[in-house]
């Protein structure tokens, strides 16, 4: 090889280089730095309104009593003592069982809503009526009724997180194209090929994002009505902290709401993901 074949191969090996630098240091300030930005200016917010309200606890602050709760966040003094890990897990137990029983219930019924029109409008204006209902007011119905603070608020997740389930499943059902109903009814399929080769498939997209919806829903409405409750929870604990005026674990309460739901919802985002039919 002459060097005058080496010197033109090495420039275009440097640029190769240097192009694929360029493209990850694009990367990295398209979808690093934007939300670290965003964060940022969170903190720097909360800073300047936590100086003109001394109440307010600044970021220093709450981090500071972050570290020392989340250093041993299972302890466990007495029921109206634990520490936030028991509080967090119970409140994922009873939004679990909500959810579970929503999803059991919500999916096969949007199906058949979807998939029968007499059904379809027969149920309307139920579903019309009772959806825009407040989750809260169902409380005292589920206090009525079972007896206990545990599965009323269960109740009142199910109530919540179900309605997503129905209507997004249904509107896929309705979306399948008539012709695949054509060459169902052609090759004379069961009612159950029909939803496992032909519905399933097709709704799964929507079924998800209902799913997506409810757990959402579900997360917010456990705060609220542990807080009206009581016992354990992640909801007790902050309305039992507003109640001892410790403001920085009612932060710190808040940013694990958030911090909670958001895996929820990635974790549902990557499941549909691996699930999807597409």
């Amino acid at each position: 090889m002459t060097n005058t074949t080496v010197n033109k191969i090495m420039p275009t090996a440097k640029s190769f280089s240097l192009s694929s630098l360029n493209t990850q240091a694009y990367r990295f300030f398209r979808w690093v730095l934007p939300p670290i930005f965003g964060l940022f200016l969170l903190v720097v917010i909360w800073a300047l309104i936590s100086e003109k309200t001394p109440e307010l606890p600044g970021p220093i602050k709450t981090w500071a009593s972050a570290v020392e709760l989340f250093s041993d966040p299972f302890y466990d003094h007495g029921i109206n003592d634990k520490g936030v890990g028991w509080n967090i897990l119970a409140s994922l137990q009873r939004v679990g069982l909500g959810f579970g029983l929503a999803a059991l219930i919500g999916i096969p019924l949007g199906f058949i809503i979807g998939r029968f029109e007499f059904i379809s409008r027969m149920t309307a204006p139920v579903i019309s009526l009772l959806r825009p209902v407040s989750p809260l007011a169902w409380l005292p119905i589920g206090l009525l009724v079972f007896k206990a603070a545990n599965p009323a608020a269960i109740w009142v997740i199910f109530i919540s997180a179900v309605w997503p389930m129905i209507i997004n499943t249904a509107v896929g059902v309705g979306k399948v194209p008539q012709d695949y109903m054509n060459v169902a009814k052609v090759l004379n399929l069961s009612e159950w090929k029909i939803v496992t080769k032909i519905l399933f498939p097709f709704v799964l997209p929507y079924m998800m994002t209902g799913v997506r919806l409810s757990i959402g829903v579900a997360w917010l409405v456990i705060v609220a009505a542990e807080m009206l409750t009581g016992g354990v929870g992640i909801g007790f604990w902050v309305w039992d902290e507003w109640n001892n005026l410790n403001v920085e674990h009612i932060i710190i309460a808040i940013f694990v709401v958030g911090i909670v739901g958001l895996l929820l919802e990635l974790i549902l985002t990557q499941i549909a993901k691996r699930f999807s039919y597409e």
